[in-house]
This record gives structure tokens, sequence and C-alpha cells, in this order.
């Protein structure tokens, strides 16, 4: 099993989402009295100015969805003895992957304006670079298993 790219390609896609998962920070919003930041487990508020701390607005269950990914593709992982099923799941898991990452971005433009009623800038966090590196892996991991299964396919032809 393991000897298989594809179950590389899966496994760092694992530890990447499950780095994000932990509460890695996906965006920075930045304005001139108060800083908020978005991870997975939701949004932050940090009084830069007179204020103190740390509080919490609003939750957003990106973890769940975090979760759900990585789950997925642990079963895909450990299906490698039925490619065709293989392939259905990890083609989901990238049409979910690229639906969350468009959903992240969208949030990102359109979010801003809910926050606060000061201007605030948008940094990107480390989070969602970490985010986004996982989706070429699991691009890649569907392109050997289509490899894997069409060889299969034209040995038993063969036969």
């Amino acid at each position: 099993m393991i000897q298989r790219i594809q179950s590389i390609y899966l496994a760092i896609a694992i530890i990447l989402l499950s780095i994000v998962a932990v509460g890695a920070d996906v965006f920075h919003f930045v304005g001139k009295n108060s800083s908020f930041v978005f991870d997975s487990f939701g949004i932050q508020q940090v009084k830069i100015g007179n204020g103190e701390g740390l509080m919490m607005v609003s939750k957003y269950p990106l973890y769940i969805g975090l979760i759900a990914l990585v789950l997925l593709l642990f079963i895909t992982l450990m299906g490698f003895k039925n490619l065709k099923r293989q392939l259905k799941l990890v083609r989901t898991v990238f049409y979910l992957y690229i639906l969350m990452i468009i959903g992240l971005v969208v949030f990102s433009v359109v979010g801003i304006d809910d926050l606060a009623n000061e201007p605030l800038k948008r940094q990107l966090g480390a989070g969602f670079f970490l985010f986004v590196a996982g989706l070429p892996f699991v691009f890649m991991a569907n392109l050997s298993i289509k490899r894997d299964k069409g060889l299969i396919d034209s040995l038993n032809r063969l036969r």
C-alpha cells in the first residue's frame, strides 16, 4: 500500500489538512483599533488600542469541513484494494476541496464587511497556504489512481 505514489500524495494532503484543522491562522483582518483572526475554530477579535485581550466574535465551523475532508482522505487511502471505489472517493474529495477553497476566498472578500465599522485590510495566514497546498496532492493522487486503474484494466484485457 505505502509503496504506491498515490498513498504518499494522500498522506501529505492529510498532514496538511490536519495542521490547518489544529488551529493555524487562515486570515487576518487588520484595522486601526482592532484586528480579527480567522482560524479553523472561528473569528477572534484582538483589541489593538486601549482595549484588552482576546474576545470571540463568532464561530464558523471550518474545522467540521476539515475533519470531514481528512476522514474522507483516510478512507480513500485505506481503500487501496478497490481502485474503482478509491477513484470515486478521491474525485469526491477533490470537488469538495475545491468548493471549500472557493468558500474561503468568497468569505475573505465578502466577510470583511460584517466584522467592523472601520475599513479592514485582509492578510493571508499560513493556514490558507497550507490548505491550498494540499489540493495539488489530491489532484496528483487522482491521476495516479487513474493510471493504476488503466494499467490493471489493460493487463486484464491481455489475459
